[in-house]
């Protein structure tokens, strides 16, 4: 048995190696499918197939996107040099301009002219883009376990929200089940009073009575419905208490929709139709956090 789970959440996580850094963070949405969207840097191609098959791993709805930030890290003091030569050449002709009254350049002002200062050539090395890569692999699947948490806190705050809707829809189902038994007798009267006020000398009055009154009380049968309906009921609790259960609860309710709208159309009494009416209410709220679960 598995806890419910929602659709919206975040979820981060950082990494470094290699001589890289990377940060990733992963968020999701309501989604009817289970989508999957990639972000990533140039030149790890592997990373979005990592990234796709960890999310449809973890996540069965929802729009997911992934996004990766990396970023080599700056070369050590080190590693940098300065071309003499060049230096030589642009201290010369500093000298002649100031000869010519121009002021005198600063060391500052040398080394920031282009080619003053090298840095080495960066080297891909693929065994450590490969190395590099699967870290930040790694990474994704962190973000994306920290996405499904929150995910599933969300599914632990919607969990009391449905089970007390399907609470009320089995409340409403057991009021309409005794207003379902008054039912009969009052189509039986409303049917005698308007026989008996067109045609009160009609010979076999009361066996035509009984009759037509036995074929509209079966036509206004509800107990069908109602024996749906409570089935309906246990199993919501049952799709509540699993995951994911979006998918089938999606169905639940149009199933849900169908008994009580049949209810209101065979109502004959204005109590049952009011219990119709707010079973329905009742319903659209539930499939309206429905929309929510994974």
């Amino acid at each position: 048995m598995s806890s419910l789970s929602g659709m919206t959440g975040f979820g981060r996580a950082d990494g470094v190696g290699e001589g890289w850094t990377w940060s990733v963070e992963a968020r999701s949405v309501n989604g009817r499918n289970l989508e999957i969207r990639f972000r990533g840097p140039n030149g790890f191609d592997a990373l979005e197939r990592a990234a796709k098959a960890a999310g449809q791993a973890r996540f069965a709805r929802g729009q997911v996107t992934v996004g990766v930030q990396a970023k080599r890290a700056e070369a050590g003091e080190a590693a940098v040099t300065i071309n003499a030569a060049v230096l030589a050449r642009y201290l010369t002709l500093a000298n002649e301009l100031a000869e010519d009254g121009a002021t005198p350049p600063s060391a500052d002002g040398l080394l920031a002219l282009r080619g003053v200062i090298e840095a080495p050539e960066e080297v891909d090395d693929p065994e450590a883009r490969a190395a590099v890569e699967a870290a930040m692999a790694r990474t994704v699947e962190e973000a994306l376990d920290a996405l499904k948490a929150s995910r599933q806190n969300e599914g632990a705050q919607l969990t009391p929200v449905l089970e007390d809707f399907i609470a009320r829809i089995e409340t409403l189902t057991t009021q309409a089940e005794g207003e379902a038994t008054a039912q009969v007798e009052a189509i039986r009267e409303r049917f005698t009073r308007r026989i008996t006020e067109l045609a009160p000398d009609a010979p076999g009055l009361e066996d035509r009575i009984f009759l037509e009154a036995a074929a509209l009380a079966t036509k206004a049968d509800v107990r069908e419905e109602l024996d749906r309906l409570t089935a309906h009921v246990a199993s919501a609790r049952q799709l509540v208490a699993s995951a994911p259960a979006g998918r089938k609860l999606d169905f639940l309710m149009q199933e849900f929709m169908r008994e009580a709208n049949t209810l209101c159309s065979k109502s004959a009494t204005t109590a049952l139709t009011g219990i119709g009416l707010e079973l329905k209410a009742v319903i659209e709220q539930l499939r309206e956090q429905v929309q929510n679960v994974e």
